[in-house]
This record gives C-alpha cells, sequence and structure tokens, in this order.
C-alpha cells in the first residue's frame, strides 16, 4: 500500500534491475550530496574570511554551488528519484504552538 503522505512524481529512466556501474540517478544522487557538503564547508569559510575580495569570491562560490543543489534536486524531484513526506497538519500546529512562544525570548522581536 503505498504511503499518502509522500510526495513524489513517478520514477522514469531506472532500470528495473540494478547493476554495479552508476546510472543517471546515481551521478546526480552523488552530485547532490557532493554540493550539500560543498555548502555546509562553504558556509564555514565564507563566516571566516578575513578579507574581503576572498569573502566575496567564496560568498560567490557558495550561492552558485546552492543554485546547482537546487537545479539537481528539481531535476530529481522531476524524475522520481526524491521522494518528499509531507507532514501531518495537526503535528505542524502543535510544533508551531510550541515554538510560538519562544520569539519572546529573542533580543530583536
Amino acid at each position: 500500500m503505498p504511503n499518502q503522505n509522500q510526495i513524489a512524481n513517478p520514477q522514469t529512466g531506472v532500470p528495473k534491475v540494478k547493476g554495479p556501474e552508476m546510472n543517471d540517478r546515481d551521478f546526480l544522487n552523488d552530485g547532490l550530496a557532493t554540493c550539500k557538503y560543498l555548502t555546509d564547508s562553504l558556509n564555514v569559510a565564507v563566516r571566516e574570511a578575513s578579507h574581503q575580495q576572498l569573502y566575496d569570491d567564496l560568498l560567490h562560490i557558495l550561492t552558485e554551488t546552492h543554485h546547482s543543489a537546487r537545479e539537481m534536486f528539481n531535476l530529481m524531484f522531476q524524475k522520481g528519484w526524491y521522494k518528499l513526506e509531507a507532514e501531518d497538519q495537526q503535528k505542524l500546529q502543535q510544533a508551531y504552538q510550541q515554538f510560538s512562544g519562544y520569539s519572546t525570548q529573542f533580543p530583536y522581536h
């Protein structure tokens, strides 16, 4: 029985039996994982850059890497290779109520 909360498109272009060779889905999955790793590392580098030109260059690379990750995610989702799960509305409301009171603790609100 399919998961009713799953948000996904039908899978396309993936063989029924996977061999040891990498296919398009494998390459995109690897690229997306690499972009996620790079953006995590680049965030630290941008935050700690001591020279303005270095900061500007790293920020530009970070932005391009985020765009690349988004494009790969969109393609994978379109082809049905990336699935999301919708959260129950009641759980969302409970989390909102739990954390909405915290905003008064922020220094600027």
